[in-house]
Protein backbone atom coordinates (compact mmCIF):
# COMPACT_ATOMS: atom_id res chain seq x y z
CA UNK A 1 0.00 0.00 0.00
CA UNK A 2 1.60 3.23 -1.12
CA UNK A 3 0.30 6.25 0.78
CA UNK A 4 2.88 8.69 -0.62
CA UNK A 5 4.19 9.75 2.76
CA UNK A 6 7.07 12.15 3.29
CA UNK A 7 9.70 11.57 5.96
CA UNK A 8 9.79 14.55 8.29
CA UNK A 9 12.10 13.23 11.01
CA UNK A 10 14.32 10.22 11.65
CA UNK A 11 16.29 9.25 14.73
CA UNK A 12 18.61 6.35 15.44
CA UNK A 13 18.55 5.09 18.99
CA UNK A 14 20.53 2.46 20.89
CA UNK A 15 18.65 -0.65 21.97
CA UNK A 16 18.43 0.35 25.61
CA UNK A 17 15.44 1.14 27.84
CA UNK A 18 16.67 4.75 28.09
CA UNK A 19 15.73 5.21 24.43
CA UNK A 20 12.03 5.14 25.37
CA UNK A 21 12.38 8.67 26.82
CA UNK A 22 13.87 9.85 23.52
CA UNK A 23 10.97 8.30 21.62
CA UNK A 24 8.47 10.02 23.91
CA UNK A 25 10.13 13.37 23.10
CA UNK A 26 9.97 12.54 19.38
CA UNK A 27 6.27 11.72 19.68
CA UNK A 28 5.57 14.95 21.57
CA UNK A 29 7.42 17.01 18.99
CA UNK A 30 5.83 15.27 15.99
CA UNK A 31 2.30 15.40 17.36
CA UNK A 32 2.67 19.07 18.18
CA UNK A 33 4.22 20.15 14.89
CA UNK A 34 1.81 18.05 12.80
CA UNK A 35 -1.17 19.20 14.86
CA UNK A 36 -2.38 15.67 15.46
CA UNK A 37 -5.83 15.43 16.96
CA UNK A 38 -5.30 15.76 20.72
CA UNK A 39 -7.64 12.83 21.39
CA UNK A 40 -5.24 10.58 19.44
CA UNK A 41 -2.12 11.52 21.41
CA UNK A 42 -2.51 8.79 24.06
CA UNK A 43 -3.00 6.13 21.41
CA UNK A 44 0.10 7.30 19.54
CA UNK A 45 2.18 7.39 22.71
CA UNK A 46 1.25 3.87 23.80
CA UNK A 47 1.38 2.23 20.36
CA UNK A 48 4.69 3.77 19.29
CA UNK A 49 6.49 3.22 22.60
CA UNK A 50 5.26 -0.39 22.54
CA UNK A 51 6.66 -0.81 19.03
CA UNK A 52 10.03 0.63 20.08
CA UNK A 53 10.06 -1.51 23.21
CA UNK A 54 9.42 -4.61 21.06
CA UNK A 55 12.27 -3.60 18.73
CA UNK A 56 14.63 -3.15 21.69
CA UNK A 57 13.72 -6.37 23.51
CA UNK A 58 12.65 -8.82 20.81
CA UNK A 59 14.29 -7.45 17.68
CA UNK A 60 17.71 -6.30 18.84
CA UNK A 61 17.78 -8.45 21.98
CA UNK A 62 18.75 -5.43 24.17
CA UNK A 63 22.08 -5.18 22.32
CA UNK A 64 23.04 -1.51 22.82
CA UNK A 65 25.40 -1.77 19.83
CA UNK A 66 22.41 -2.28 17.53
CA UNK A 67 20.42 0.79 16.57
CA UNK A 68 16.70 1.23 16.11
CA UNK A 69 15.58 3.60 13.37
CA UNK A 70 12.41 5.53 14.15
CA UNK A 71 10.95 7.61 11.32
CA UNK A 72 8.00 9.99 11.33
CA UNK A 73 6.21 10.33 8.01
CA UNK A 74 3.08 12.14 6.97
CA UNK A 75 0.76 13.39 4.28
CA UNK A 76 -2.54 15.25 4.41
CA UNK A 77 -4.42 12.19 5.69
CA UNK A 78 -1.92 10.09 7.67
CA UNK A 79 0.86 10.22 10.21
CA UNK A 80 3.09 7.15 10.32
CA UNK A 81 5.71 6.10 12.84
CA UNK A 82 8.01 3.54 11.27
CA UNK A 83 10.25 1.45 13.56
CA UNK A 84 13.10 -0.66 12.16
CA UNK A 85 15.29 -3.09 14.12
CA UNK A 86 18.15 -5.40 13.13
CA UNK A 87 16.73 -8.64 14.49
CA UNK A 88 16.00 -11.83 12.56
CA UNK A 89 12.34 -10.90 12.12
CA UNK A 90 9.20 -12.86 12.96
CA UNK A 91 5.77 -13.72 11.63
CA UNK A 92 3.30 -11.31 13.26
CA UNK A 93 0.41 -13.58 12.28
CA UNK A 94 1.94 -16.38 14.37
CA UNK A 95 1.84 -14.36 17.61
CA UNK A 96 -0.78 -15.89 19.93
CA UNK A 97 -3.99 -13.92 20.50
CA UNK A 98 -3.75 -12.47 24.04
CA UNK A 99 -7.55 -12.49 24.37
CA UNK A 100 -7.74 -16.28 24.09
CA UNK A 101 -8.47 -17.95 27.46
CA UNK A 102 -5.12 -19.76 27.58
CA UNK A 103 -3.26 -16.44 27.16
CA UNK A 104 -5.27 -14.11 29.41
CA UNK A 105 -3.04 -14.56 32.46
CA UNK A 106 0.28 -14.40 30.61
CA UNK A 107 2.45 -11.43 31.56
CA UNK A 108 3.66 -10.78 27.99
CA UNK A 109 2.26 -10.95 24.49
CA UNK A 110 -0.05 -7.96 24.32
CA UNK A 111 2.15 -5.48 22.43
CA UNK A 112 1.02 -6.19 18.89
CA UNK A 113 -2.59 -6.46 20.06
CA UNK A 114 -2.32 -2.99 21.64
CA UNK A 115 -0.61 -1.53 18.61
CA UNK A 116 -3.32 -2.90 16.29
CA UNK A 117 -6.15 -1.64 18.44
CA UNK A 118 -4.75 1.82 19.17
CA UNK A 119 -3.68 2.69 15.61
CA UNK A 120 -5.71 3.12 12.45
CA UNK A 121 -3.49 0.70 10.55
CA UNK A 122 -0.50 -1.49 11.38
CA UNK A 123 1.73 -2.98 8.70
CA UNK A 124 4.76 -5.21 9.23
CA UNK A 125 7.43 -5.28 6.53
CA UNK A 126 10.86 -6.75 5.91
CA UNK A 127 10.06 -10.07 7.62
CA UNK A 128 8.77 -8.28 10.72
CA UNK A 129 11.87 -6.14 11.28
CA UNK A 130 9.94 -2.98 10.36
CA UNK A 131 6.55 -1.95 11.66
CA UNK A 132 4.61 1.01 10.30
CA UNK A 133 2.04 2.41 12.72
CA UNK A 134 -0.52 4.67 11.02
CA UNK A 135 -2.82 7.27 12.53
CA UNK A 136 -5.39 9.37 10.70
CA UNK A 137 -4.82 13.09 11.00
Amino acid sequence: MDRHLTIIKEVQLPSTPASIADVEQLIDSACSSLQLNEDSYGNVLIAVTEGVNNAIIHGNQMNANLQILVSVLNNEEWICFSIKDHGPGFDPDAVPDPTEPENILKENGRGIFLMRNLSDDLIFEEKGTRVNIYFRR
